[in-house]
């Protein structure tokens, strides 16, 4: 799913110069546009979630899925810059929910000290789709003129139905609940849930049973740093996905697909950093240098891309690509471990949404940036110095350890304080 997903949201990075040609959308139009997404993104994500809950991921995630299949598809009638900035407001709004609900949705089958790799699994999703979107994009960009139309309209188009067919792939496939899944024995079913049960009671007992307010709860300081950091995070991941294959075209004598091949090059090297990154902090159970040691070679990578020539700047957006997609799943393995499972879907929703509106600023800025000295070094200058404040932030925050389940022994209800296990009366009530 979310290779799709992530194919459907960053392909315009291919079309961006047949979209200038065919329909006249200028670099900053371009940028804007991009980043459109991100707004609707923010502003449905919690109403998308909530929704979730009431009627379950398995519906819930087929629905956002056809519907951005059709929305996507629908890319393929662009025919001028208002048209372009509407259908990506409608992406944005088709997909909200989509990610966090899948976090979510990780939260309730895996116990904390399993969720770095799963996530990271997960996530190289996006690694793997970068790679496939470019090789695949440049070849339907090259099926230009086929029925008099032009590549990018076969693009979007083909790409589009994907995504809708494997949306009623998705429904006939997905299981809802843990107590769903005929491919676990009761045994597992009953070993998963009183692992996950039990890291919930440490947190309830941890925090009390006091009443529970969700709005008050979403105001955590703690909460504020997620979003930063996931705005950091998006902001640098976003520019580098949107505007790679612009910097890899200034390397002469490429045709589409030869671009489009050499683009899938550093998420190539993500993947495999994302991965080995995941089981070395589910190994440690040390989530926060991870994240800091990724946001700063993400940082130096972008920094050494404005240094050289378009091929020393490719091998140098590589080392950005591993250490920004890396940041990403080490991330969210934080959140997951701090929030209390009575607020985890909405407050995740929040941090991704809120945290996506880097996705908005940061195309946007490159295609002001480029349109006004006709390069994108600013912009690149820019996420340098965005990594570097996001790893000293990492400082701040709290959450994403497991020392003790690393280390084979799981938390006992001693460990709260002297003498205090979970707090008699059960869980708290929430509002």
């Amino acid at each position: 799913m979310f290779v799709a997903n992530y194919v459907d949201r960053v392909n315009i990075g291919f079309a961006q110069d047949q979209l200038r040609a065919d329909v006249g959308i200028s670099a900053a139009a371009f940028g804007f546009g991009a980043g459109l997404f991100f707004v609707a993104y923010a502003l449905f994500e919690v109403p998308s979630n909530l929704l979730m809950e009431r009627f379950g991921a398995k519906l819930w995630l087929t629905r956002i899925m056809i519907t951005w299949g059709l929305v996507a598809t629908a890319m393929a009638w662009v025919t001028s810059t208002e048209m372009f900035y509407a259908l990506r407001f409608l992406l944005g709004v088709a997909e909200a929910g989509f990610f966090p609900a899948v976090i979510y949705y990780f939260a309730r089958w895996l116990p904390d000290a399993d969720r770095g790799r799963a996530t990271a699994i997960f996530l190289m999703g996006s690694g793997t789709a970068a790679v496939i979107a470019g090789p695949l994009s440049g070849a339907l960009l090259e099926m230009h003129g086929l029925l008099g139309h032009s590549g990018w309209q076969w693009m979007f188009f083909i790409e589009g139905v994907v995504s809708v067919l494997l949306g009623l792939v998705v429904f006939r496939f997905l299981d809802n609940r843990l107590e769903d899944a005929t491919w676990l024995t009761g045994p597992e079913k009953a070993a998963l849930a009183t692992a996950i049960d039990a890291e919930q009671a440490a947190r309830t007992a941890a925090r009390g049973t006091a009443k529970v307010s969700r709005w008050k709860l979403l105001t955590d300081p703690q909460l504020l740093l997620f979003c930063w950091l996931y705005f950091a995070i998006s902001l640098a991941l976003y520019a580098v996905t949107f505007w790679l294959p612009s910097i890899v075209d200034d390397i002469a004598g490429l045709s589409e697909f030869q671009v489009g091949l050499l683009v899938a090059v550093p998420w190539l090297c993500a993947i495999a950093a994302v991965y080995v990154t995941g089981r070395a902090s589910d190994r440690t159970g040390r989530r926060r240098p991870f994240l800091a040691c990724a946001l700063l070679a993400g940082a130096a990578g972008t920094l050494l891309a404005t240094l050289g020539s378009p091929w020393f700047a490719l091998a140098a957006l590589c080392l950005a690509a591993m250490g920004f997609k890396t940041s990403s799943p080490v991330f969210w393995t934080i959140p997951q471990s701090y929030l209390d499972a009575r607020i985890a879907a909405p407050a995740i929703a929040l941090v991704n949404s809120l945290g996506n509106l880097g996705g908005f600023v940061s195309p946007t800025a490159f295609g002001v940036l480029q349109d006004a000295t006709g390069s994108t070094r600013g912009g690149l200058i820019g996420l340098s110095v965005v990594g570097v404040l996001a790893a000293l932030t990492v400082a701040l925050v709290r959450g994403g350890g497991h020392h003790e389940r690393a280390r084979g022994r799981r938390p006992r209800a001693g460990d709260h304080g002297p003498g205090r296990g979970p707090v008699p009366g059960g869980p708290a009530r929430v509002r």
